[in-house]
């Protein structure tokens, strides 16, 4: 999917392919319950969450994937070692087959990103 011109992630997703809907939505309700005090945006035509002005964590349904961007670096390092082996780009986790996706993963990489600030690349 090209850059989304939504103007808001209701309307992102409308947009999305049917079959992804359901895992980009259940990501999106997962943002809304885990990044308590962050604003949810339209950025670069994606889903966004940012505080204080700082985007730190965004998705968007790619051509070939899912990507969740994670843009907080100290999160990622503490997450070296259950980041392993997943198809992980300087800061796009890209979530290649749904059926696949460690939710439990997202969760944790949500829940750390809230509760603490840190450095954006």
């Amino acid at each position: 999917m090209a850059q989304s011109k939504a103007s808001n992630v209701d309307g992102y997703l409308t947009e999305v392919p049917e079959e992804r809907r359901a895992v980009l939505t259940k990501i999106r309700q997962m943002c809304r319950e885990e990044l308590v005090g962050f604003d949810e945006v339209m950025a670069y035509g994606m889903p966004a969450y940012e505080r204080n002005g700082a985007c730190e964590i965004a998705f968007a349904s790619q051509k070939q994937y899912i990507s969740f961007y994670l843009m907080r670096s100290d999160v990622r390092e503490a997450f070296e070692e259950r980041l392993a082996g997943q198809d992980m780009g300087k800061g796009c986790l890209r979530l290649r087959r749904t059926e696949n996706i460690d939710f439990d993963l997202l969760r944790d990489l949500l829940k750390a990103t809230a509760i603490r600030l840190g450095k954006i690349c």
